[in-house]
């Protein structure tokens, strides 16, 4: 078994902010519904590698009512921490939120959570390429 794509929702009329986030901000690249699915609105994005293999799909539908997603979320592993840097950074000039309080909460692992434009919770992270940070931060020198 292997997962083949996440979905969130966004509010009628929210595709344009979401094409934002999620293929400005996040680089993730949409790609058309299947002709039988347009009518019901929404869009779908995927993430390639550098031979062109897909390595992650979203979907975003349509809800009404929506309700954003304040827990569930969606995880998706950068390249690099200044990959996840900069990924934050374009989120944050969507003005989207970003928190960064949790980025060296999870072993091996650096991370954000931010929000997207309908304050769905997402999750991007990078390898930790410096794990004993953490245990320096905890332990300062001449604690």
């Amino acid at each position: 078994m292997r997962l083949h794509h996440v979905q969130v929702s966004c509010p009628p009329g929210g595709e344009d902010a979401a094409r934002a986030f999620w293929a400005g901000a996040l680089g993730l690249t949409e790609v058309d519904k299947p002709e039988a699915l347009r009518a019901r609105g929404g869009a779908w994005f995927r993430a390639h590698d550098a031979d062109g293999a897909v390595t992650a799909e979203l979907h975003v539908g349509v809800e009404d009512p929506f309700t954003p997603a304040g827990k569930a979320h969606p995880a998706f592993v950068l390249a690099d921490e200044a990959a996840l840097d900069a990924a934050g950074e374009r989120v944050r000039a969507l003005g989207c939120d970003v928190d960064d309080t949790e980025r060296h909460t999870f072993d091996g692992h650096v991370r954000l959570h931010v929000r997207d434009p309908h304050g769905n919770r997402v999750e991007l992270l990078a390898a930790d390429v410096d794990p004993g940070r953490r245990s320096r931060r905890s332990h300062p020198p001449g604690a």
